[in-house]
């Protein structure tokens, strides 16, 4: 995966300076306040919700264990309707694939369908290093860039802007990247909405490339399947000559009748709504109907290694509906941003250190970005639980960092930070393992506990600081047994 966003802090620096933002902190209530009650209302209107869950969850189970046979299948009908089939192991080849084929095109611009897996490799900075531009046109995309700024949404990048805010950078910055907004222009939706179409317009007529992602592809006809609620996606898909689909390789379904099963669940879980407003689906390429040249870019990038662990792979399910940032206490107050990545809140948390390693500070804090609440498994319309893979992963980066070959072995080198709880947790472990020397420390700490402080010294003090120390009982759990009980058992 490519490297976080340039000069971000770990977890806990980055929140602490966000939650002093009090526009952002508005900003985010009020949007995810709004989306998740409207999401819980579309959900409670099917019956079936909780089997339908169910069947998304063992859909995905299903492919990510048989994944090689079913990318294989997708190859083969791919190559059979008319397109090109290619791999990428990680983010430099495919941004290399897709530089590739913009250039032998001839083409110096291309517009760009709402992507994530685009974002993931950095891919318009490595298009912007070739001499070629990428025009994003999403609505929330195209804020974003125009900003000269990051999502920090999965399925509204711009969620910490407000209209008001919109509206000054379509005013300053519209007119450097083509059409200007237009005079007087105010905060109203409408004709920010209209500034942007004409905006965009121009470039969907002019453009001969497009570049999209795919919310899904089907193995067994080679179809690829984006969902959007503009219409801007579908301008990409069929206007340009030439299409270029990046794809993470874990989007595939293996038949149309599993597709079924997520376009009931995708709209009601991120967008509250019953069906999409704009699906679109392509195989290969048709005479006369669309790009005449088809590219799929199948993008690996840190996935199979994410597979080959049997709790974290779940991760993997996800069908990017956001639903867990909505309802996530930590992400509604700091934000999309304090994650560096382009995938923020508790799916972010688990999916980016499985992509990327914990190798940096950044990302060996996401797996404690969380409370823990579980908040995030309830609403996941795929069933990944979020919370069993965040501990997962703190267990993971507590014992070591990144894995590395010494001769003939293969070694965890000890993470940096997390000293003291491994020597605290290998103490109580030699402690717990020796009765006497148990018994000891708990009737020293009983007999001593009035010198207890109220707060735990050093990095401790982060935690103590908002919770109070259990006090220490006057008397061993097991000297009040042995006074009371006579270390019987009542039940005999």
């Amino acid at each position: 995966m490519s490297g976080t966003f340039v000069g971000m802090p770990a977890f806990p620096a980055a929140a602490r300076e966000a939650v002093g933002d009090a526009t952002l902190r508005g900003n985010l209530r009020h949007a995810t306040h709004t989306i998740r009650d409207k999401r819980a209302r579309a959900v409670a209107e099917l019956d079936d919700w909780a089997a339908l869950r169910e069947a998304g969850r063992r859909i995905k189970d299903h492919t990510l264990r048989h994944l090689d046979r079913y990318l294989v299948q997708l190859e083969e009908a791919v190559t059979a309707a008319g397109g090109t089939v290619h791999w990428a192991a990680d983010a430099d080849e495919a941004n290399e694939i897709v530089a590739r084929l913009v250039e032998e095109t001839g083409e110096r611009e291309v517009v760009k369908v709402k992507s994530m897996a685009t974002q993931e490799i950095g891919l318009n900075e490595a298009l912007e290093a070739r001499g070629i531009h990428a025009y994003e046109t999403d609505l929330a995309e195209l804020i974003v860039q125009l900003g000269k700024d990051r999502p920090s949404h999965i399925l509204v990048p711009a969620i910490h802007r407000n209209r008001g805010e919109i509206r000054d950078i379509f005013r300053s910055e519209m007119g450097a990247w083509g059409r200007p907004a237009p005079e007087g222009l105010t905060d109203t939706p409408a004709e920010l909405a209209e500034a942007a179409r004409l905006h965009l317009r121009e470039k969907f007529l002019r453009a001969r490339v497009g570049i999209s992602g795919a919310n899904f592809m089907v193995a067994e006809t080679g179809t690829l399947v984006v969902v959007e609620s503009e219409g801007n996606g579908r301008m990409c898909l069929t206007l340009p000559e030439t299409l270029i689909s990046v794809v993470g390789i874990e989007k595939i379904v293996p038949s149309w009748r599993d597709l079924e099963v997520f376009l009931q669940t995708l709209p009601r879980s991120s967008t509250a709504e019953r069906m999409n407003p704009y699906t679109s689906m392509w195989t290969g390429t048709t005479d006369e109907d669309g790009p005449r040249t088809f590219h799929l870019v199948l993008l690996d990038n840190g996935r199979t290694d994410t597979l080959a662990d049997e709790v974290g792979r779940q991760a993997l399910r996800c069908i990017r509906c956001s639903a867990c940032l909505n309802v996530c206490p930590v992400y509604e107050r700091a934000g999309g941003h304090a994650y560096g990545s382009v995938y923020p809140g508790p799916i972010g948390a688990i999916l980016s250190p499985q992509l990327r390693g914990t190798g940096s500070e950044i990302d060996a804090s996401l797996p404690f970005a969380s409370s823990l609440c579980g908040a995030c498994y309830e609403v996941c319309p795929v069933a990944i639980d979020i919370p069993e893979v965040l501990v997962h992963l703190r267990e993971r980066v507590v014992q070591g960092g990144p894995a590395v070959r010494e001769g003939n072995r293969v070694v965890l080198k000890p993470a940096k930070g997390h000293a003291a709880e491994r020597a605290a947790m290998r103490a109580a472990g030699w402690a717990f393992a020796r009765p006497g020397t148990l018994r000891a420390g708990q009737r020293l700490a009983s007999r001593s506990r009035r010198l207890h402080p109220r707060s735990l010294p050093g990095p401790g003090r982060a935690w103590s600081d908002g919770r109070d120390l259990p006090a220490v009982p006057a008397e061993p759990f097991r000297d009040w047994w042995q006074r009371t009980h006579g270390g019987r058992d009542e039940a005999e």
